[in-house]
């Protein structure tokens, strides 16, 4: 008969694994870069074996990948939760909390940002288009104009130049200014997505 040792460690779940090596790649790429970040070092600070990370990845850069889609995973459900927060009929409101949400969300995690989107080959036209944050804008802007609430000729094109916009305005922040003021900054940036559908900026 084989007495069973409940206190034996249990291997964890495949999807735990990725992530811890997820984790352990990012907190090396945001101490040390990501050329100087090996994968041998990655998987020490997992704690698994080299063979385990190629389970899960080819290379870096599909860690990069897999960290820059769970970014934007992430930075869609912070404005997805703000924006849901408001009743439905606060078109305003709502347009309000989608542009705070987003800035607040990109200064948060704007050194992730910059390592998963800027150290990283760049991606193709088609996945640069295929963009989920663009989509959940243009949704937004186009139920608001079914509702009345705004006019928007095209909302899609409106929800690419605001996205792209705010990009730059916190980028141009970023270099220009010692310390950003994030309130203000928020304050300019939904008085430019007012005014990008008609609505008075104060």
């Amino acid at each position: 008969m084989t007495v069973r040792d409940d206190k034996a460690p249990r291997p964890k779940p495949p999807e735990e694994r990725r992530a811890d090596l997820m984790d352990a790649a990012l907190r090396l790429f945001l101490d040390q870069g990501v050329a100087p970040t090996t994968i041998e070092q990655i998987t020490v600070r997992a704690q698994v074996a080299k063979g385990t990370f190629y389970l899960h990845f080819s290379s870096k850069d599909d860690v990069l990948v897999a960290l820059r889609e769970r970014f934007v995973r992430g930075l869609l459900e912070t404005i997805d939760t703000a924006v849901c927060k408001l009743p439905a009929h606060d078109w305003r409101g709502r347009l309000e909390a989608w542009a705070k949400a987003s800035i607040g969300g990109f200064l948060d995690s704007v050194r992730l940002h910059d390592i998963v989107f800027h150290e990283f080959a760049p991606h193709s036209r088609e996945e640069h288009a295929d963009n989920v944050l663009v989509a959940h804008l243009g949704a937004l802007l186009e139920a608001g104009t079914a509702a009345g609430a705004w006019r928007v000729e095209d909302p899609r094109f409106t929800a690419v130049f605001l996205f792209h916009g705010y990009h730059g305005i916190v980028d141009d922040a970023r270099v220009l200014e010692k310390r950003i003021n994030r309130a203000r900054l928020a304050r300019r940036l939904v008085g430019s997505f007012f005014r990008a559908v008609g609505l008075d900026a104060d």
